[in-house]
């Protein structure tokens, strides 16, 4: 029997979704306008809102006027705000933005007040598996979810816990967030909380959560008072107008007594989590990953080690887009196109902020090597080889060409191609010659600069000299003169040819070691010293380097073999229909699959080896115009599909980068992949964790169809097959031919027309309104990167987590600016080492900060032992530190090096004190 119903008000606000910000925005203040001045007047009233402080901070650059009045109503216990700074969608975004996303939205929630230390968490598409440890890492100890908690689940409460072992008291909201959003108003409360209570109180024991709230939705201003009138009745339970944070501070179950759930909640069987999302408005998926990485892994950490001075609003103002961006409704591209939009553009407003930050990082280091050389700037934590492919200026007369490293060494450099020195011919008559220093930009033309000007009178020839580094001595102006006498001394009537001609080019690739987090400087020179290591080698069709060897079959498949394993019919192209919408795939009820080209051509571009070696496959296919719910048309498009295939020195995968233009509507591409052996299951790194799962997903009675696609945020990896993503991708293991026996199906495209659709194949309810979203289909150039890594053992004792490291995170190449004679040198940054420890951060907090944070997972399921620090880079004292910064346990420093052990799958953030200011 049910003695009391927690009644909790709240809205779910969705900041972008169907409609733009703004226009939401402006519900917003007039919902917040109503709850301030009701819970002024009504002591007894509660609201939380949301979980989220983007909405608050939303309202209050509005209403600023109303700061003092939240700050009030937050003290008092009226008003719950935080923890988070958006609602974000937990497989689109990477784990450290989720972290800053607690972090920012912890700190702006307490300067109004108190803040909800509740992992609150509503709407969420289903939730990450390290999500425990994560809100543990900041303090949190209580979680709220609704959507993919399995069918096992039998009650309101139950142990959540992490691959690491850490368990959260969850609450679930086990008939939604808005359970009790139409008990009030209708004149008959006590009846409906009657049959609420008759269909939901299962879930409890004498106690129950009763939800009022929905999307945008204000209390009514009838609310209190109903509330009085359903405890006047002395025989019905008693109803107390709480926040959450009130009723999970009210007695709970021990956590050791709960069910426990391991890892990642993705199950269809208690609601829909709206898998197609994944797939949708690519460029928004790319934009993500493409500026996280720019931020956590270039911006922040080379900053942090090398300016005195730190670019912090900068940096913030990085952060705040991508953490904006990562919301539920907006990442996802699950809203109208003019919310995609603002999406993408306030994710590269965020990427050009953290660009613009790293080119300020790495200043110090332009400034210190000398003109001529290169400055590789490497965001890996241990010392790195990678592959620098720059064009720079090379004297005709040299035969071959190599690097100088700063300890004197050559390294030898691969000839790729010798752009063409002669930019521009053109014939102008003699009276227009004094006008065309008028195309000269501060000695700047064609993107480079004046180095001089030849005149040849015999010829009639003018020839503009361009380079690198122009003459600081050429003076515009003297020599429009000169051209002015040339034309008066050849007279009107003559014409001339006009030359722009840049220094000699060529384009080279060599591999270079760089120190960790660190950077060299390497200048061109002449010579030939021999290759170190296996070279790559190519024909018509293969391409070998000692690790790997490809071969391009005559339908434009690949044969890759590695490791000892061959895989057959890789990169197959499957197309059917999908007249689903933004939340789910759909097939039509007579799909065609195509995936038989019309064409093959395969080239070799370039020169080949000893470093790099090239092979372009191009693929004709013809796709039909559109599909709808019943099938596809009977016209079709012709859609070339170029796949770049390139092979490394060094590298034990093949790197495949495709390119198209979609013409065709409402309809999903996918990349299949064949393992090398047959796999019942798969592995999938995302969000700290790699999770496996089966080849079929649990089903239940609320109508969405349980499709077996998952998310990968970095690798996929089954049956010997390791799939290393540029982007979060949707992928399916499906059955194959009888060679592998199953395949990798990875969906490159969804082209959808609706945010949602009131009848769908896959869903028996809508997701949201049925709005066009023409922008959704995304024609027009697309693009997908991924490498193909076949391997023995499983992905652990493949190491792809650090093909992963290499693949993912390149090192930069910036053009020196020193005085020539300036010595080539290189500095360390901060070494962070240990088998499968992945750098997650590292940041300096302050500008006269001695020391920086640095965050690190131990990204396997042994234990491991995370060292930081080197004899160039001495530690002196270190401690533990929580997501939100706060001091935790010191930490052993030995010679200057901190070791510290960590378990499996552990979050750890270290304060680590080098005792002299960086920069």
């Amino acid at each position: 029997m049910t003695n009391r119903v927690w009644l909790v008000p709240h809205t779910h606000w969705d900041r972008e979704w169907y409609e733009p910000f703004q226009r939401f925005r402006l519900r917003l203040v007039d919902l917040l306008d109503d709850v301030v001045a009701r819970a002024v007047r009504e002591p007894d009233f509660r609201f939380t809102m949301d979980g989220q402080m983007a909405a608050v901070d939303d309202y209050l650059q509005v209403r600023p006027d109303q700061t003092e009045a939240v700050r009030a109503l937050a003290a008092s216990g009226q008003l719950a705000i935080g923890p988070w700074r958006v609602l974000m969608d937990e497989f689109l975004c990477s784990g450290e933005t989720m972290i800053r996303n607690l972090e920012i939205g912890w700190a702006d929630a307490a300067r109004l007040g108190p803040v909800m230390a509740i992992g609150y968490l509503p709407d969420m598409f289903g939730h990450c598996a390290q999500m425990p440890q994560i809100l543990r890492h900041v303090g949190i100890e209580q979680a709220v979810v609704y959507r993919g908690v399995p069918a096992e689940v039998d009650q309101h409460e139950f142990c959540w816990r992490s691959p690491d072992g850490s368990g959260i008291r969850t609450e679930f909201l086990a008939n939604s967030y808005g359970n009790a959003a139409d008990v009030f108003g209708a004149g008959d409360a006590r009846r409906r909380l009657a049959e609420r209570l008759g269909t939901q109180s299962s879930w409890y024991d004498d106690e129950f959560l009763a939800m009022y709230g929905t999307d945008h939705a204000a209390p009514l201003p009838s609310l209190m008072a109903e509330v009085a009138d359903l405890n006047a009745d002395v025989e019905g339970p008693h109803v107390r107008v709480a926040t959450l944070t009130e009723y999970l501070a009210s007695p709970r179950h021990p956590l050791a007594q709960l069910r426990v759930v391991d890892g990642e909640l993705r199950s269809h069987a208690r609601a829909n989590i709206l898998p197609g999302v994944l797939s949708v408005r690519w460029q928004l998926k790319e934009a993500m990953a493409r500026t996280e990485r720019l931020l956590a892994r270039y911006a922040e950490p080379f900053s942090s080690l090398f300016l005195p001075t730190l670019p912090a609003y900068y940096l913030d103002l990085a952060w705040r887009g991508v953490v904006d961006s990562s919301c539920h409704d907006s990442v996802t591209g699950c809203g109208v196109d003019e919310t995609a939009g603002q999406v993408l553009a306030r994710l590269e407003q965020a990427e050009h902020a953290a660009q613009a930050v790293r080119d300020r990082a790495l200043a110090p280091a332009v400034a210190a090597a000398p003109t001529g050389s290169l400055v590789v700037a490497n965001p890996s934590p241990d010392v790195r080889t990678d592959m620098v492919d720059v064009t720079v200026p090379v004297p005709d007369e040299w035969a071959d060409v190599a690097f100088a490293l700063p300890d004197g060494s050559l390294v030898p450099a691969q000839e790729l191609s010798r752009p063409t020195a002669e930019l521009a011919r053109e014939r102008v008559r003699s009276t227009d010659l004094p006008r065309l220093m008028h195309r000269v930009h501060d000695r700047e033309l064609f993107g480079l600069q004046v180095r001089g000007i030849e005149i040849e009178p015999e010829l009639r020839q003018l020839t503009f000299l361009l380079a690198d580094q122009g003459d600081p001595a050429f003076d515009a102006i003297a020599a429009e003169l000169r051209l002015r006498a040339a034309a008066q001394a050849a007279g009107t009537d003559t014409e001339w040819v006009v030359v722009t001609r840049d220094e000699p080019r060529r384009r080279l690739a060599a591999q270079v070691t760089v120190p960790a987090l660190g950077w060299a400087a390497i200048r061109p020179v002449a010579g030939a010293p021999a290759p170190a290591g296996e070279p790559v080698r190519r024909d018509a069709r293969t391409l070998d380097n000692g690790l790997v060897a490809v071969r391009v079959a005559e339908d434009g498949t690949l044969s890759v073999t590695a490791d000892g394993v061959t895989v057959e019919r890789v990169a197959r192209l499957v197309d059917g229909g999908d007249g689903g919408d933004s939340y789910n795939y759909g097939p039509p009820l007579h799909d065609v699959l195509v995936g038989t080209p019309t064409e093959v051509t395969v080239t070799a571009p370039g020169q080949v080896g000893p470093v790099v070696g090239h092979l372009r496959v191009d693929r004709r296919y013809e796709l039909p115009t559109s599909s709808d719910l019943s099938g596809r048309s009977s016209t079709t498009e012709s859609t070339l599909v170029t796949m770049e295939v390139e092979l490394r020195q060094g590298e034990p995968f093949v790197r495949l980068a495709l390119e198209w233009e979609n013409r065709s509507r409402d309809h999903r591409l996918r990349l299949h992949l064949p393992t090398a052996r047959p796999a019942d299951g798969s592995h999938a790194k995302g969000q700290l964790a790699v999770v496996h799962r089966g080849r079929t997903a649990e089903a239940g009675p609320v109508g969405e169809y349980p499709i077996a696609t998952f998310p990968a945020e970095t690798f996929v990896d089954a049956g010997g097959l390791g799939v290393l993503l540029g982007r979060t991708m949707e992928y399916e293991v499906v059955d194959g031919d009888a060679a592998s026996g199953t395949e990798i199906a990875l969906t490159l495209l969804r082209s959808i027309g609706y945010l949602s659709r009131n009848v769908h194949p896959y869903r028996s309810e809508p997701a949201g309104p049925q709005l066009p979203t023409p922008n959704a289909q995304v024609l027009g150039p697309c693009r997908a990167t991924v490498a193909v890594m076949p391997h023995n053992g499983d992905w652990g004792q493949a190491d792809l987590g650090a093909a992963v490291e290499g693949l993912l995170h390149p090192v930069v190449v910036r053009a020196g600016s020193a005085p020539a004679d300036t010595p080539l040198a290189s500095v360390a940054g901060l070494p962070v080492t240990g088998r499968g420890v992945d750098l997650l951060s590292l940041r300096r907090r302050s500008d006269d900060d001695t020391a920086v944070e640095v965050r690190v997972l131990n990204a396997s399921d042994e234990p491991t032992v995370v060292v930081v620090g080197s004899p160039d880079r001495p530690v002196q004292r270190a401690f533990t530190v929580s997501g939100r910064g706060v001091p935790g346990d010191p930490v052993e420093v030995t010679d200057g090096v901190v070791t510290m052990p960590l378990g499996p799958w552990q979050i750890v953030a270290l304060c680590v004190d080098v005792g002299v200011p960086f920069g």
